[in-house]
């Protein structure tokens, strides 16, 4: 999955500016391969975008939306249905 670098660029990732991504990130369309090392192409320190939860450049992880019900106590809510109705 990793893209490999164009030589132009490889000299970025091999001064030490950016380090090599973490077990989390395997599997991002955003890594690059640079001398057979894995970099990602958009973030200097993976480890740290992952410190705090899932990252928000991966492209291999989905957030989970959990969706709550309210439990309508239904004696209530049908006494409530019944004062809007009436009119002072």
């Amino acid at each position: 999955m990793a893209k490999a670098a164009p030589t132009d660029m490889t000299s970025k990732y091999t001064t030490g500016q950016f380090q090599q991504i973490i077990d989390k990130c395997e599997g991002c369309d955003r890594t690059i391969e640079v001398e057979t090392i894995r970099y990602c192409a958009t973030y200097t320190m993976p480890e740290s975008k992952w410190r705090l939860g899932i990252c928000n450049f991966a492209t291999h992880v989905k957030p989970e939306i959990s969706v709550s019900t309210l439990k309508i106590n239904p004696l209530k809510a049908s006494k409530r249905a019944a004062t809007k109705g009436k009119k002072k």
